[in-house]
């Protein structure tokens, strides 16, 4: 039954059944949207980690983790480094989460970096890279609905919970995955996991949430520590080091000292293997919070529709769902401060700054008339964006209202780009120039063409670790 309590007599089921679907499923078995799902999972993760050489985090965390080195076992993305098959995933991650620019629920930067990498390492082709990542995520998934309260939360109070983390669990489904790559045995497989449950980082969402600017750089969780994380487990767990076994199914266990609010195990269970619940991923044209989309949405389709130019607009009111995630939005000085605040990012989109690294950068965060532009955007609450939200989890309500050339310009959105919606998800080719743009700045733009073309096709790659040598030379 579905309860907030454990007793020790419960029999041990959620592991159980979670390691035996993790060893059981097969590429063929997969549903096609999974499938697509899982590559552009690798597509746009990869898109996110070239952008974030340009980072501040980026650029320290590829310079520690090189320094840390290591066996030659897999590539740091973007600078030609390879490096411990961990270390890479460390690496990898902090790219990929530092510009905020990855999909959102924030789990591929725990998942894909290890899993990519122990691909890598192993050898393992497209087929295996896509089968795994599959089970990594939908087992994520299932374990943040029977846990999470963070964005209920935002629907019923308009704050966030006391302790929260953001996608840390996800650091499970990614021990699930490359335990499974690694062809770990049942026992081997729950140590893994048993493992990686006990290094999990800390549910700081709401420490971080509010502190001021210069928000921390590390932000709502840190992605690089988890991913680090979950393949030091498995490896851990291959050499024979046991962990707590039953971890998701005792009284004490994962959910409770994870600080979750409730514990649904019988939903981590439901028709598990049969129905896929992880297909839904929200891909992200902005590099700044999701909450922050659909009014960029709005602001650009008034722009394009009017013809405004931004020293022509005497001031923009911005409503959509409550924001709790930065106390002074109007002070940004560091790439964290840029991205969570809405005036900032409205006053970029406002003067076409290119999407991508140059919206954080230095010279566009110190931009003066950026700075200027701030002073003129008020936000709040949409009076219909909770309820709106608790109808449909993936909408985004927003409205955005312009002042300019004596006239009043309002624009309305249901969801945002990017939404797994009919009209709104991300196409092949938005999500191809995604990569593109980014993976240029450090291989080429042809290589970068080239490169792309074939993970659209990832379940046709016989070594995933070809394709590596060809983005991370």
């Amino acid at each position: 039954m579905s309860t907030n309590t454990m007793t020790t007599t419960q029999k041990v089921e959620v592991t159980d059944e979670l390691v035996r679907f993790a060893r059981s499923t097969a590429f063929e078995t997969l549903p096609d949207t999974i499938v697509e799902v899982s590559k552009r999972n690798v597509i746009d993760a990869l898109a996110c980690a070239f952008a974030g050489t340009r980072s501040d985090r980026g650029e320290i965390s590829t310079r520690v983790a090189t320094r840390l080195g290591g066996p030659a076992e897999a590539s740091v993305i973007g600078t030609g480094a390879k490096i411990a098959c961990v270390n890479a995933a460390f690496a990898n991650s902090e790219l990929m989460n530092a510009l905020d620019y990855d999909a959102t629920p924030h789990s591929p930067p725990n998942i894909v970096p290890p899993l990519l990498a122990a691909a890598e390492m192993r050898g393992a082709s497209g087929r295996e890279l896509i089968t795994s990542l599959a089970v990594a995520h939908e087992t994520a998934w299932r374990l943040y609905s029977a846990m999470s309260s963070f964005m209920s939360s935002y629907v019923e109070k308009g704050t966030s919970p006391t302790v929260f983390g953001n996608s840390n669990e996800a650091v499970l489904g990614a021990a699930f995955g490359a335990g499974r790559m690694f062809g770990l045995d049942p026992a081997r497989l729950a140590n893994a996991v048993g493992l990686t449950a006990y290094f999990c980082s800390l549910p700081v969402g709401k420490d971080w949430h509010t502190t001021p600017p210069p928000k921390p750089m590390v932000k709502y969780a840190p992605t690089g520590w988890l991913s680090k994380a979950a393949l030091t487990a498995v490896l851990l767990a291959e050499e024979g080091m046991t962990g707590h076994g039953a971890v998701l199914d005792s009284e004490y266990g994962f959910w409770r000292f994870y600080g979750a609010a409730r514990w649904d195990p019988d939903s981590v269970l439901d028709g598990l293997g049969e129905r896929w619940v992880s297909g839904a991923y929200h891909f992200k044209p902005y590099p700044c919070c999701r909450f922050f989309h659909s009014q960029i949405d709005c602001f650009l389709s008034l722009l394009r529709e009017s013809e405004l130019q931004p020293e022509e607009i005497e001031s923009v009111e911005s409503l959509s769902m409550p924001f709790a995630a930065n106390p002074d939005q109007m002070s940004v000085s560091t790439q964290s401060d840029a991205q969570f605040s809405l005036p900032y990012n409205l006053a970029v989109a406002a003067y076409g700054i290119p999407v991508g690294p140059q919206w954080q950068a230095l010279e566009t965060r110190q931009d003066p008339r950026i700075r200027a532009f701030m002073k003129k955007v008020s936000f709040g609450v949409h009076p219909q964006a909770q309820r709106t939200k608790a109808e449909d989890p993936r909408s985004w309500l927003a409205s955005v209202t312009l002042k300019a050339r004596g006239r009043t310009y309002t624009s309305e959105v249901r969801y945002a780009r990017g939404t797994p919606v009919p009209g709104y998800a991300l196409s092949e080719q938005e999500m191809t120039a995604k990569f593109v743009d980014s993976a240029q700045l450090c291989i080429g733009r042809e290589q970068a063409l080239r490169a792309v073309e074939r993970l659209w096709q990832l379940e046709k790659i016989d070594n995933v670790a070809e394709i590596m040598g060809e983005i991370a030379p």
